[in-house]
């Protein structure tokens, strides 16, 4: 098992971001899903929760076999998919990642919004005080992402908001700038398998570092289009754009989910 703790600061406030964090997922799905990979939608419905109240429940099945690195694509059925599952109780959220194929591998994700600048080190007291992990900050605007994913327009050094007058975030602006918040991120990966778990558990948080990054780079690039929307709105456009992602990635796939499911009742 291996657990870090990500801070990932953006120049608006908790109950903005309430609208940006669910545009930005819908469209990013939307984006990345392309030739039979990315995210198909199976699940998304109120949820309450006896201890946390009223929710989102939302499952998806996330394709990724292109994504995979060669050792891992040589281990896994051609079409691979992780199932994720999401209780989203603003602003506080679970997702948790798991494969049928690799039953001894899992993400587990707890995320906190506060209106701060990532000074909170006692906010995961409660959920693993007394394990060890590591915090790493995570810049939008300085940190460097992979060169596919690279577009200046969502590059918050040269993005201004119309909308906000935000952006053109130039270094050292998390000490300075006003709004701002912080998603503070724990996130658990699991692969109990000897002779890789340690390899396998590094890339996973690898891969996890560059999709926070992207994820928020893009959350705060898309603020004009998301900013004056209300949860009524966004609510709306989430539907829209899974019912459209669907069709994107369930065409190649309907006739395979059977196949996988059983590939890996065998191999397990």
């Amino acid at each position: 098992m291996l657990m870090k703790e990500y801070r990932i600061c953006m120049p608006l406030t908790v109950e903005e971001y309430r609208i940006g964090q669910l545009y930005m997922i819908s469209k990013h799905s939307h984006e990345q899903s392309d030739r039979g990979e990315g995210v198909e939608v199976v699940q998304n419905e109120p949820y309450e929760d006896p201890n946390h109240g009223n929710g989102q429940l939302t499952e998806k099945r996330v394709y990724l076999n292109s994504k995979l690195p060669s050792w891992a694509r040589a281990v896994v059925p051609k079409i691979f998919y992780v199932t994720e599952k999401a209780w989203n109780y603003y602003p506080y959220t679970i997702t948790e990642y798991t494969c049928s194929f690799l039953p001894k591998f899992s993400i587990h994700i707890e995320t906190k919004y506060e209106d701060n600048k990532g000074s909170n080190d006692s906010i995961f007291d409660k959920e693993a005080k007394d394990l060890e992990r590591e915090v790493c900050f995570i810049d939008i605007a300085s940190d460097e992402i992979p060169e596919r994913y690279y577009k200046e327009s969502e590059d918050p050094k040269y993005f201004k908001s119309q909308k906000t007058g935000r952006g053109q975030l130039k270094e050292g602006w998390r000490e300075t700038h006003q709004p701002i918040m912080c998603s503070y991120k724990l996130v658990t990966v699991k692969f109990e398998v000897w002779g890789l778990q340690t390899r396998v558990e590094q890339f996973v948080h690898k891969v996890v570092r560059d999709i926070l990054l992207i994820g928020h780079r893009q959350a705060f690039a898309w603020v004009d289009e998301w900013y004056d929307m209300t949860m009524d709105d966004v609510r709306e456009y989430e539907k829209n754009m899974h019912e459209k992602t669907n069709i994107k990635v369930c065409n190649q796939h309907s006739s395979t989910v059977d196949e996988i499911e059983s590939h890996a009742k065998a191999r397990t």
